[in-house]
C-alpha cells in the first residue's frame, strides 16, 4: 500500500536501478504486477550488520571489521549523493548486508523513496532524528544522523540511544560503551575518532552535522588492515565459487575489451559507424523537421569530436542528441560510454551501456561496453559474465550468417 501508484514506482525503480556500486547490493529488477510490488537485489549470502553484531554465534567481527563497515557504508552513502540521490530511509544495522567474499554492502532498498510499510523511520524515537519527528521529512542530514546510530552499534555491539551515548561521550566514558566482546582488542585512539564522529553526526541540528565526504576522509585513515579479506575477520568461510560457463572465444572488440584496451575499443566503435543502427529508427516525413536537422547536425558534430578523441566535447554534443530524443541509436550511446570511460566516469558509462541494450536487446557491443565499465568499478565477476554473454550473442550472430 505504500505505493497505490504503479507508475510512481516503477520510475523510482528505474532511477535507484541507475545506480551502480561496489559498496552497494544493487538493485537488478523490479515487477509491478495489479496490487504486487516487487523489488530484486544482487544477492547477499551472509546475513546482516545486526546479525554479525547483536545475534553471534562462533565469534562477534573484530575491531578493523568494523572499521572497515564504517568507512564501506560511508563510501556508499557518499556515492549516493554525489549521484543525485542523497535520502535513504531507515538506515540501521538491517540495512547492511554481506555479500560473498564478506564484504559489507549497503541495501539499495532504502534509496526508495518510500520503504516497504510507508514509512521512512521505524517506530523507535530514539533513534529517529529529530527533525524528522517534527516535519515527517527525510533530508541527506537525517541519513548522517542515522550513520551515527550505526556508528554507536559497531562501538557498542548494541543499540544505545543516541542521546545517552552522547551523555558518555561528553562525560570522557567512552571505554564504558565500548563492546565488551572485543576484549580490549582495539585502539583507544581510532575508538575516540569514531565515537568523535558519531557525536557528530547525532547533534540535533541539521547543519551541524559532517557531509557525506567528511565521513569518508574521516574514516579512511583508520582502515588498517587492508590486504586481509573480509571473510577472514568476520570469522567465515569463503564462498566457493560455483563453477563459470566455459568463456566462448572472443572476436577482436572482446579480446580489446577482455585487456580494457581503450584505444582498440575506440577504433572499433569508429570502424563499425552506424552499421548497427539499421532498423531502429522509422521517421515518417513530417519528422524530418529543422530539430531534426540541429539533432543530426549535432550527432555529426560528436562523430567528428569521437574521431578526433576529443571525449568532453563529444559527449557534449552526442547529449544533445539523445535529450531531444525523437531518433534513438545504440552507437550513439556506445560512444559516449566510452568517452565516459576516457574521462574516468565508469558509473555514466555503464549506464549509456545498459541503455543501447535496452534499444537493442542482443547487440554484442552493448554487453562489450557494460563488461568494461563494470571492470573499472572493480566488479569482475559481473565483468567477466558480461564479457562471456557477449561473446556467446557474437558467435549466434555468425552462426546465423550475420556479422557483429
Amino acid at each position: 500500500m505504500a505505493w497505490p501508484d504503479p507508475k510512481q514506482f516503477a520510475e523510482e525503480a528505474k532511477e535507484v536501478g541507475k545506480l551502480r556500486h561496489k559498496r552497494l547490493a544493487n538493485l537488478i529488477g523490479y515487477c509491478c504486477d495489479g496490487d504486487e510490488r516487487l523489488l530484486v537485489a544482487e544477492f547477499m549470502p551472509n546475513e546482516t550488520l545486526a546479525k554479525h553484531l547483536f545475534h553471534w554465534e562462533n565469534q562477534t567481527p573484530e575491531w578493523a571489521m568494523r572499521l572497515r563497515v564504517a568507512f564501506y557504508i560511508a563510501e556508499a552513502l557518499d556515492y549516493c549523493s554525489s549521484e543525485g540521490r542523497p535520502l535513504y530511509h531507515d538506515l540501521n544495522a538491517y540495512r547492511v548486508l554481506f555479500d560473498e567474499n564478506g564484504d559489507p554492502r549497503l541495501s539499495c532498498f532504502g534509496l526508495m523513496k518510500n520503504s516497504r510499510d510507508g514509512k521512512s523511520y521505524s517506530t523507535n524515537l530514539a533513534y529517529t532524528p529529530p527533525e524528522y519527528l517534527r516535519n515527517g521529512r527525510v533530508t541527506p542530514e537525517s541519513v548522517v544522523f542515522s550513520f551515527g546510530t550505526v556508528l554507536l552499534d559497531l562501538l557498542s555491539g548494541k543499540h544505545i540511544p543516541p542521546t545517552h551515548a552522547l551523555d558518555m561521550i561528553r562525560g570522557k566514558n567512552i571505554l564504558l560503551l565500548m563492546d565488551s566482546h572485543l576484549e580490549g582488542n582495539f585502539s583507544t585512539e581510532e575508538a575516540t575518532v569514531v565515537f568523535d564522529l558519531a557525536s557528530r553526526c547525532l547533534q540535533y541540528e541539521p547543519r551541524e552535522r559532517p557531509k557525506t565526504k567528511d565521513l569518508v576522509s574521516t574514516l579512511a585513515p583508520l582502515q588498517n588492515k587492508p590486504n586481509v579479506p573480509s571473510y577472514v575477520m568476520l570469522g567465515i568461510p569463503k564462498c566457493e565459487e560455483a563453477p563459470s560457463t566455459p568463456p566462448h572465444p572472443l572476436s577482436p572488440m572482446g579480446d580489446a575489451c577482455s585487456r580494457m584496451d581503450l584505444t582498440a575499443i575506440h577504433q572499433f566503435l569508429v570502424m563499425q559507424h552506424y552499421k548497427d543502427d539499421e532498423g531502429t529508427n522509422e521517421l515518417s516525413f513530417q519528422e524530418w523537421t529543422q530539430q531534426m536537422r540541429d539533432m543530426l547536425d549535432a550527432r555529426k558534430r560528436g562523430d567528428l569530436a569521437f574521431r578526433d578523441k576529443e571525449f568532453k566535447t563529444a559527449i557534449d554534443c552526442y547529449s544533445q542528441f539523445i535529450d531531444v530524443g525523437t531518433m534513438i541509436s545504440p552507437t550513439v550511446h556506445a560512444r559516449r560510454s566510452l568517452c565516459y570511460l576516457m574521462c574516468d566516469q565508469p558509473d555514466a558509462a555503464l549506464r549509456d551501456a545498459m541503455q543501447a541494450q535496452c534499444i537493442y536487446p542482443e547487440w554484442s557491443t552493448a554487453f562489450y561496453m557494460q563488461a568494461v565499465a563494470l571492470a573499472k568499478l572493480d566488479m569482475h565477476k559481473d565483468a567477466a559474465d558480461m564479457l562471456n554473454e557477449a561473446a556467446m550473442l557474437e558467435e549466434k550472430k555468425q552462426r546465423g550468417g550475420k556479422v557483429s
